[in-house]
């Protein structure tokens, strides 16, 4: 983790825990041990991994080299519930999580438990210098895991001919028309972007710095539904002059006629999308959601406008960002579009290559693998989506994903040139 994260209480941080990590399982609660077992997809982790990697999280960079005397749950965690991190070890193959039977949901259950009274224990204490700041970046890390959850169940359901729900339908058949997209003028200069240090951030927000931006505007609000039919009526999935070199390619291979998760009955049946609460009408006037960054850059084309850079979308949304439709108690899915909401609904794809910042360096040790080994091949999403938790997203988040990933709660807004 970067020292430039920012402080952390310590008092707080005991609460904070329990919070976060209660969260965890009341999402996972609806699903059954089948339900957590599937792995859909190579990019798609069982619900049950992620319970326990968030887990093995806190054991492997806090109570491990932090609480005297600590002795793991199982040593053999260490194998099957890494991800990444290379500085420790070897890891079970991401694409076979799924055949992990064993352990069960009812032991997970109880490698947290055993994990959430060590930490219990410690966090109640005396912590050593740096450890507020560990279980910090831990608090963050299990909060994006939940929206990963979320994510990843949606694709396992979304496999199977019944169209089962995560949880019971609210009101998710929402009808209120959106405005019509207004445009937040900016008038370029110089602007700076990244975290400027108050509270958390992760290492790839930092450091603050300057940026050069040309005249600009943003749209007022993301690209809905119903516009995204236009361009589909309009032969948008057919027509290679709107697409990159390598979207055509993944289009044409792919077959891809629409965004990921709708679907029709039968032939030219009015489309539906599969939803966390199963199978709905498509609601034209919701921010359309998880289309890729090709899809994202060939509509932006049929407009005849373009993605913004990640520093324009910043450089509005330290200033006009509202909104706030983030993961709560209802249905987890974007509602209808309204106007200056840059936070919520949906991720907002921007052109912006994921490179690390001027200055930016990774912090020593395995933890430093967080972010920074990530920074190729990639792009940015800005502004949190409805599964993200509520407080974890802010300007200055960079996410980031490949280009033809669309399985996230991912949209657009569309910037112009004056």
């Amino acid at each position: 983790m970067s020292e430039n994260c920012g402080p952390t209480t310590p008092s707080d941080l005991p609460k904070a825990y329990m919070s976060v990590r209660a969260l965890t399982e009341r999402l996972a609660a609806p699903l059954s041990a089948e339900d957590q077992t599937v792995q859909s997809m190579a990019d798609v982790s069982p619900t049950k991994w992620h319970r326990a990697h968030v887990t093995w999280f806190f054991e492997t960079f806090v109570l491990g080299p932090h609480a005297e005397g600590y002795r793991p749950y199982n040593e053999a965690f260490a194998y099957i519930f890494n991800s990444y991190y290379e500085a420790l070890g070897d890891r079970h193959p991401r694409s076979e999580r799924g055949h992990i039977s064993r352990p069960g949901i009812a032991e997970i259950a109880r490698y947290r438990e055993f994990v959430d009274e060590a930490m219990e224990e410690m966090l109640n204490g005396d912590l050593e210098p740096g450890v507020a700041d560990l279980v910090t970046l831990g608090l963050n890390h299990e909060q994006q895991h939940q929206e990963l959850l979320l994510m990843d169940i949606k694709n396992v359901l979304s496999r199977n001919p019944l169209h089962p729900a995560y949880t019971a339908p609210d009101d998710i058949a929402e009808c209120r028309t959106p405005p019509r997209t207004g445009w937040l003028e900016h008038e370029g200069g110089v602007a700076e972007i990244g975290h400027r240090g108050q509270g958390f951030g992760f290492d790839n927000e930092f450091p603050r710095h300057p940026v050069y931006l040309s005249p600009f505007a943003l749209a007022d609000r993301p690209v809905t539904c119903g516009e995204w039919m236009a361009f589909m009526e309009d032969d948008g999935y057919s027509r290679p002059e709107f697409w990159l070199s390598d979207g055509w390619a993944v289009v044409t291979t792919q077959g891809w006629q629409a965004p990921l998760y709708w679907f029709r009955d039968g032939d030219g049946g009015p489309w539906q999308e599969f939803t966390l609460s199963g199978a709905h009408p498509i609601d034209p006037n919701a921010p359309v959601c998880h289309v890729s960054y090709y899809e994202a850059d060939a509509y932006a084309h049929w407009t005849g406008r373009r993605l913004p850079t990640e520093a324009e979308w910043e450089a509005v949304a330290g200033t006009a960002a509202t909104g706030g439709n983030f993961l709560g108690p209802g249905v987890p899915h974007p509602r209808p579009a309204v106007s200056n909401a840059l936070m919520g609904d949906v991720w907002e794809w921007t052109s912006s290559a994921y490179a690390p910042y001027p200055g930016f360096r990774a912090a020593a040790g395995a933890v430093g693998e967080y972010n920074g080994k990530f920074m190729v091949s990639q792009y940015v999403l800005r502004g949190g989506s409805c599964a993200t938790p509520p407080g974890h997203s802010r300007s200055t988040y960079r996410n980031f994903f490949p280009p033809g990933a669309r399985w996230a709660f991912s949209g657009v807004r569309l910037a112009q040139d004056p």
